[in-house]
């Protein structure tokens, strides 16, 4: 099998920069259910043209390209060892090239392996199987959904739902909340993978194997296709949205699996993916190692790129800022406005954030814009990095260092996804700062902003988490959180919560 490696850098690269059919289809189709000129209309606008920018460019179309996780089924005689050997060597040439992300960081010591290898990464999962080739599955799933991942153990009290019991309605119960809790955080509108029974570890494996089914397909089991389809109409009637900006679609798809379970037992466990859901598979010749066959590839559906148009709709404020920013110009902000930055801006994730908690920084941030963000980076023949792909990351996890950061540094301007909590909205107000919300996942959109790296700080922290200095131009985020206490995502997560406690009581058979 000496063409097994670039067989398996193929389907990484493949993976990492081409969504499938059946998932660009369903993005598709709820553009077209958005009312123009709302905020979810504006940014399935901006992700359906990041689809095509990762495509032509050959880029990842979001810079988190997660944990690769390989289902690999092999015929009798064929040597694993080669595969997985095949499958280590091709992750570390896609990070070298810049179509993943180095994403594995020891848990005891933070040092990120630079490569993508490490204890436990990248997952692989062999099984035997009677044909005659070899099938090989990846997905690309982001820590930015893979933290919106949660388990039930049955019976339990569930917020906004009451009592959920051992029985269908229990699990439907489950579903809906875990759609409700993951808000605009895991990059919505996003897919869902269930599954009930088995232990809490084959559980959350039988949510995510879920994830390899087509979007369109039907379940087998009639109970289960029933159900895939009442979460799909209610968790659409929750209004949360793309982004958790509120709108029409919260969830592209819903896929349930079940398992035997023990008697004092009963997970519901629930893994979700982001839109931008990238996985694909290939069958491959058992013998040389070419690739037969692409798995998901079995149609052309090209991005609908129609723009966005505000016909009829409130006319969309828009407001240009030059960094560094004054707190005067951040006290005319209000939520909905679209922002367009201009000059520097300061990426800075979790070791950052504790970090600067207790030091200095190296550059100064007064008046400054930092972007919660890890990009994908390649430095050329002449040592300069240059931006591959450049999303924001989930900002909630620097919940407990933004106000105290943003106050030490006197930063004006936060940009991140999925919005922030009550301590932030906080400092945003005593201090004259903003919170933007960037479109999550789209790397591409992004990156092509980007005009200069100016430089970087904390290499020793790992590319995704160093502080990189970068010049902008045309970066567009929308104001989610203002200075004078006004949150889009509480509003959202309230009315939402309200729509959920409407279905507490619904018979469902």
């Amino acid at each position: 099998m000496e063409k097994i490696k670039q067989s398996m850098l193929d389907l990484i690269i493949e993976t990492s920069t081409v969504l499938p059919p059946d998932v660009r289809h369903a993005i598709n189709e709820a553009k077209k259910l958005e009312d123009a000129g709302t905020r979810s209309a504006l940014s399935l606008s901006t992700i359906a043209q990041n689809i095509k920018m990762a495509e032509e460019n050959i880029s990842p179309i979001c810079q988190d390209t997660g944990m690769p996780t390989f289902e690999v089924k092999t015929p009798v005689g064929v040597n694993q060892l080669v595969i997985k050997k095949a499958i280590l060597e091709a992750i570390e040439e896609a990070t070298k090239t810049g179509k993943l992300r180095p994403n594995s960081v020891d848990s005891l010591t933070g040092e990120n392996s630079g490569n993508n290898i490490g204890a436990g990464t990248p997952v692989i999962h062999f099984e035997q199987w009677e044909n005659d080739y070899v099938e090989a599955k990846l997905i690309l799933k982001g820590g930015g959904c893979e933290n919106k991942n949660i388990q039930y153990s049955l019976p339990m009290e569930i917020e906004g739902l009451g009592k959920a019991g051992r029985d269908l309605d229990g699990i439907r119960k489950c579903i809906l909340h875990a759609v409700y809790q993951a808000q605009g955080q895991g990059c919505s509108a996003g897919f869902i993978g269930v599954g009930i029974g088995g232990d809490r570890t084959s559980g959350y494996a039988l949510a995510k194997h879920q994830l390899f089914r087509r979007v369109d397909d039907v379940n087998p089991n009639a109970e289960l296709a029933q159900l895939e389809d009442y979460i799909m109409k209610t968790a659409n009637e929750l209004g949360i949205g793309t982004m958790g900006f509120g709108g029409n679609t919260t969830l592209l798809g819903c896929k349930i699996g079940v398992e035997n379970r023990l008697p004092a037992s009963f997970f519901v466990s629930v893994a979700y993916n982001c839109w931008a859901f990238r996985r694909q598979g290939v069958k491959i010749n058992a013998e040389t190692g070419e690739i037969m066959e692409y798995i998901y590839k079995d149609r052309a559906v090209e991005m609908d790129l129609t723009r966005d148009e505000a016909e009829g709709q409130p006319e969309r404020r828009e407001v240009v800022l030059e960094a560094p920013i004054t707190e005067e110009q951040i006290r005319e902000l209000k939520v909905g406005d679209v922002v367009i930055i201009n000059g520097m801006m300061h990426t800075g994730r979790d070791a950052l954030h504790k970090y600067l908690m207790d030091h200095d920084c190296p550059v100064d941030l007064d008046g400054g814009v930092i972007y919660h963000c890890g990009p994908v980076m390649l430095k050329d023949e002449n040592g300069e990095y240059h931006v591959k792909a450049a999303g924001p990351t989930t900002s909630i996890r620097e919940e407990p260092y933004q106000g105290d950061i943003i106050k030490k540094f006197g930063i004006r301007a936060v940009i991140g996804k999925g919005g922030m909590g009550p301590k932030t909205l906080k400092a945003l107000g005593e201090h004259g700062g903003v919170y933007l919300n960037a479109i999550g996942g789209a790397a591409q959109y992004y990156a092509d902003c980007i005009e200069k790296v100016e430089g970087v700080d904390f290499m020793e922290f790992g590319i995704p988490e160093a502080m990189w200095h970068l010049r902008v131009k045309g970066f567009a985020a929308i104001v989610t959180m203002d200075s004078h206490g006004n949150s889009l995502h509480a509003d959202v997560d309230k009315s939402s919560m309200e729509k959920l406690q409407q279905h507490a009581e619904v018979v469902f058979k």
